[in-house]
This record gives structure tokens, sequence and C-alpha cells, in this order.
């Protein structure tokens, strides 16, 4: 395979700039929108988008002996993660969602591992490691809020964390055997049934009509952008790279946050936050270095 480093690095900084938009835009749709309806919504805008291209590109139905494995990535990625967010989000704060976000290296290297899909080298385990602690300093885990609800949407959004982790890692395998686009695409159709199945009730009870214009536009913009793209270039980057390489660069989220309000509020980072920067830095730049020997092809 050709030398796709500067592109996947590239890839991955736009996911993590467009995810960290996520926290902010899905708690404005939410304050209109059940938690349920809008997870429902953003898979009934994505799956028809990534269908089309799959065909579009790939004029590929998968073998039906890999249906299982793509329901399992339907049920992870889509069903279980689009659900559990959502509803996390809905009883805690943007804040203490962002805070817990760096468990998904610490996840998908555990998970990667115990699977035999990814072999870590020394290096690679410390890059990973050093990331998410640098995230944590950034971010302040004082401020994660633990009480009443909210606790029950941090546990909601931790699980989160944990099925985007499976997903990632056990979608590493089919890369051998299915086209990125099919595997995305059917993943989201499998796991379309079970989100649409559970949402439906909630998708039905909103008056679509009667939502604020910003609310659509918001809702619109988390199905095609957080969603079908980001979930796509996430694809392609696991193919060309590895589950833990991509996790890794989920640490970028508060940095990239934190730099946004920098440009539109003028606010500081203060020293914590840069030296959790500096360690974010130095933990992907280990991690992307051994990028070649840590993927173990699948079998």
């Amino acid at each position: 395979m050709r030398d796709d480093r500067g592109k996947v690095l590239a890839a991955l900084l736009v996911i993590q700039l467009v995810f960290s938009s996520l926290h902010v835009v899905g708690k404005l749709v939410l304050a209109s929108v059940p938690a349920l309806a809008l997870a429902g919504c953003r898979v009934a805008i994505a799956t028809p988008v990534l269908l089309w291209m799959a065909w579009r590109h790939d004029r590929l139905v998968p073998a039906r002996r890999e249906w299982p494995r793509l329901a399992l990535l339907g049920f992870c990625g889509i069903f279980a993660n689009q659900t559990l967010f959502l509803l996390g989000l809905s009883f805690t704060s943007a804040t203490s969602a962002s805070i817990l976000m760096p468990s998904i290296p610490v996840f998908t290297v555990a998970i990667g591992a115990l699977l035999g899909v990814e072999r870590l080298r020394g290096a690679r385990l410390a890059g990973v490691l050093v990331a998410a602690v640098g995230a944590l300093v950034l971010l302040d885990p004082a401020r994660l809020d633990l009480h009443g609800g909210a606790a029950l949407g941090d546990l909601l959004v931790l699980s989160n964390c944990l099925s985007f982790s499976l997903f990632l890692v056990l979608q590493r395998p089919l890369h051998a055997r299915i086209p990125w686009r099919t595997l995305i695409a059917w993943s989201f159709l499998f796991g379309s049934i079970g989100t649409l199945a559970v949402t439906a009730p909630s998708l039905w009870s909103v008056h679509w009509s009667a939502l604020p214009r910003r609310t659509l536009l918001g809702a619109l913009y988390l199905g095609l952008v957080p969603t079908a793209f980001n979930f796509s270039l996430s694809t392609w980057a696991v193919r060309r790279s590895s589950p833990a390489m991509v996790a890794a660069f989920t640490t970028l989220q508060p940095v990239c946050t934190a730099a946004l309000a920098a440009l539109a509020l003028g606010e500081t980072l203060a020293g914590h936050q840069l030296g959790g920067f500096g360690l974010i830095v130095l933990g992907l730049f280990l991690v992307q270095r051994r990028q070649r020997e840590a993927v173990v092809e699948s079998r």
C-alpha cells in the first residue's frame, strides 16, 4: 500500500475539528429535540447518503458471511454509539462529555491487544498513554460533574466511548475484504435498523415543522458532517493506519475546542492547558512514528 501518512494525519486532524463541534451543536439541538429523536435523525440522514456513495463508487453487496460482522459494527458504532452519546449529553454537560473522551484511545489499545488486532510497541503504547494524560491535564478532570443525573450522563458517555473503541478495532480485519465505503455504509444500514426501531416513537412525537430554523439546520449538520462525513473519513483512516492511531487523535478534541474558543471568544490558554497540549503533541508524535510497525494484518 502506498504511503498515505500525510493524508492520514490531515484526515485525523479534520475529524477532530469536526467532532469538537458535535458537543456544542448537539447541546444546542437537544434544547428542542429529545436525545433519542436526534439519534434517529442523525442515522436517518447519514445512512442513505453513505449507501449512495458506496454504491456509486464500489457497486458491491458484501458477501452474506460478512453480514454478522457488519451487524456487530452497526450495533457498536451506530446504534450504541449514537444513542448512548446523545442520551448521556442530555443528562450531563458538554464539558463533562469532553473530559471523558480521552478514554477512547485507552479502551482501543486494550481491546486491540486483547483481540490480537494490533501489536503495540513500547513507544506506541507510551504515546497513547501520554496523549490521554495530556488531554486530561488540559481538560482538568476536577470539572467533571458527578452529581445527580449528571453521573448517569457521564456513565452513558463513557459507555459510548467503549462502544466507539470496539467499532474502531472490530472493523480493522474487514478492511482486507470489503472496500471502506461499503464497510461504513453497510455498518450504518445494519445499525440504523435498531436505532430507528428504538427512536421511532420519539422521532414521531417531534413537531419538526414548528422547530426554529437553527435547530433544523443543526440537526441536518449533525447528520451530514459529524456523522456521514466523519465516520467515512474515520473508516478510511483506520484502513490506512490503525485503530490505536485513529483513537489517539481523539485527544485533540479538547485542543480544537480550546483553539476555537480562543479565536471566537478571545479566551486565553492557562499554563496547565499549554502543558496538556505539549503532552498531547508528544504522545501523537510517538503514536504516528510507529504506525507501520503496529498494525497486524487480518488473518
